[in-house]
């Protein structure tokens, strides 16, 4: 995945072929930021500019900006993955929460 990251922002980059530019979409907040270039260097611009005034609009509305993500995660699992994951956690001498890290690294990393 393309990806540009300033100030904590992650942001997807995507290629238009109907228009032939290049998109990009900040990602992890609900809010719909995007921007768009016709080339790299335009883009890497144009990233830090949505990203700057997204928080100064925030700023003006007194609206906190929403920060892309906190660290926390609340998972809904069926409770045999549940008791399954435990049970791999405490064969290898992990807290269920640190397996789970592990995990997610694993698979963001592959």
């Amino acid at each position: 995945m393309n990806t540009l990251t300033y100030k904590g922002y992650t942001a997807r980059i995507d290629f238009d072929d109907r228009d032939n530019i290049l998109i990009g979409k900040l990602l992890g907040i609900g809010d719909l930021i995007s921007f768009h270039a016709d080339n790299v260097s335009e883009l890497h611009i144009a990233f830090k500019e949505a990203v700057d005034d997204y928080l100064e609009a925030c700023k003006k509305i007194g609206k906190s900006p929403e920060k892309p993500v906190n660290g926390k995660i609340l998972l809904r699992v069926p409770p045999e993955v549940h008791a399954a994951a435990l049970v791999k956690a405490q064969a290898v001498g992990k807290s269920l929460n640190q397996w789970a890290i592990d995990a997610l690294r694993r698979e963001v990393s592959a």
